[in-house]
C-alpha cells in the first residue's frame, strides 16, 4: 500500500496525516460513487467545504487578492491546505488579517533581508529565514496567532521527505516548536534553500511531490472543494531545465530526483483531473485567465500589486457563482 505519506519510524508526529493518492485518470473518484451511493441509500453525507491553493512564489499575490476577497465577504472553509507559497501566505486566510500578505511583500520586496542573491550566497536561502520567519512574522507585521489558534478552520500545509520522495500532509499548529522550520519546509525552493529538518524528517517544498493536492484533500473527506491556482488555464508544464544542477546537488536523495523528474507529468494530470472535476460541477477553480508577469522572485512592488489586483478582480468576477456553488450540497 503506498501511501503519500507514513507516520512511520521517524515519528513526525500525529498532526500528519497519511494519504493513499488516487490513480492518474481523471474521472469521478471514489467520494463522489461514495456520496451517491450514500445519497441514495438515504444517509446524511456531511459537507465539508475545502479550499486548495497552489504555490508559485510571488504568483502567491494573486492567492492574496482572491483571499482578501473572501475574508471581506465572509467567505469561509471547514479546512485549507497549503503548498510552498500557498502555505505562507495563506495562513493569513485562517487568522482573518486582510491586506497582511501584498503589504509585507511590497514593503520588504526590495530588502536584501528578505529575497536576495547575496542572502543565498551568505546563508544558503534566497528568502532569509530570520527575517521572514521571525522578524517580519513576530516583529515588523506581526502574525495574529491568537486569531489563528481560535479559528475552526483546520490549516494543513504540504511539505515533500526528501528521503522517500513523498509529499508530507501536516497539520498546522502555531503552538508547536517548530512551526515555522514546517511553514518554512513546505517553501524551500530547491537549489534556492537549504534542507529543513522538523519532526524527525529531511524536507523541502511540497510542490515537489504535490504541487496542488487536490486527492489528498478529498481523500481526508474534503467533499465541496475551491481549488486557487496561480497558472491560466491552457498552461502545461515542462520538464526542469535545472535537472543536471538538481541530479548534482542531491546526488545522496535519489528519491527526490525521481520525483523532480516527473514533476512536470504529475502537474499536468493533476491539472488534467482539476479540469474534469471542474466540467463535471464536483471543483470549483479560480485561476488567472491569462499568465501572470510575476517572477518567482520579484522585487518590483508595481508587479507584485498588478498580480494582487488580478486575484481580487477575478474573485470578485466570480463570487456569486462561488456563492451559490457553496450552497448546493
Amino acid at each position: 500500500m503506498e501511501l503519500a505519506d507514513v507516520a512511520d519510524s521517524k515519528s513526525a508526529g500525529s498532526d500528519t496525516v497519511p494519504v493513499r493518492l488516487r490513480p492518474a485518470a481523471p474521472r469521478r473518484g471514489k467520494s463522489f460513487w461514495l456520496t451517491t451511493f450514500l445519497f441514495i441509500g438515504g444517509v446524511n453525507v456531511e459537507t465539508k467545504r475545502g479550499l486548495i491553493l497552489e504555490g508559485g512564489a510571488m504568483r502567491g499575490m494573486f492567492t492574496a487578492g482572491v483571499l482578501d476577497v473572501f475574508m471581506e465577504n465572509d467567505i469561509n472553509f471547514d479546512g485549507v491546505i497549503g503548498v510552498s507559497a500557498g502555505a505562507t501566505f495563506g495562513c493569513n486566510f485562517i487568522s482573518k488579517q486582510i491586506g497582511r500578505t501584498i503589504r509585507y511583500n511590497k514593503k520588504y520586496c526590495r530588502d536584501k533581508r528578505y529575497c536576495s542573491i547575496r542572502s543565498l550566497i551568505t546563508t544558503g536561502d534566497l528568502f532569509g529565514e530570520d527575517f521572514c520567519y521571525n522578524k517580519i512574522p513576530n516583529e515588523l507585521d506581526p502574525f495574529d496567532n491568537d486569531t489563528f489558534r481560535k479559528s475552526d478552520t483546520e490549516f494543513y500545509i504540504v511539505t515533500t521527505d526528501i528521503e522517500t520522495g513523498k509529499a508530507v500532509y501536516k497539520k498546522y499548529d502555531v503552538d508547536d516548536p517548530e512551526a515555522l522550520s514546517w511553514m518554512r519546509a513546505s517553501a524551500s525552493m530547491p537549489l534556492a534553500s537549504r534542507i529543513v529538518t522538523a519532526g524527525g524528517r529531511k524536507m523541502l517544498d511540497g510542490g515537489m511531490a504535490d504541487s496542488i493536492p487536490v486527492r489528498a484533500f478529498e481523500n481526508m473527506g474534503y467533499n465541496k472543494n475551491v481549488v486557487v491556482l496561480t497558472q491560466p488555464k491552457e498552461y502545461i508544464k515542462q520538464k526542469n531545465s535545472a535537472l543536471p544542477l538538481i541530479r548534482l546537488k542531491y546526488k545522496k536523495f535519489p528519491k527526490l530526483i525521481e520525483v523532480m523528474e516527473n514533476r512536470h507529468i504529475m502537474y499536468n494530470e493533476t491539472t488534467a483531473y482539476i479540469k474534469e472535476k471542474e466540467l463535471q460541477g464536483e471543483l470549483f477553480v479560480i485561476r488567472p485567465e491569462e499568465p501572470l508577469n510575476v517572477g518567482h522572485v520579484e522585487h518590483k512592488a508595481e508587479e507584485l500589486e498588478k498580480a494582487y489586483q488580478t486575484g481580487r478582480a477575478v474573485a470578485e468576477k466570480n463570487l456569486q457563482k462561488l456563492k451559490d456553488y457553496l450552497k448546493t450540497q
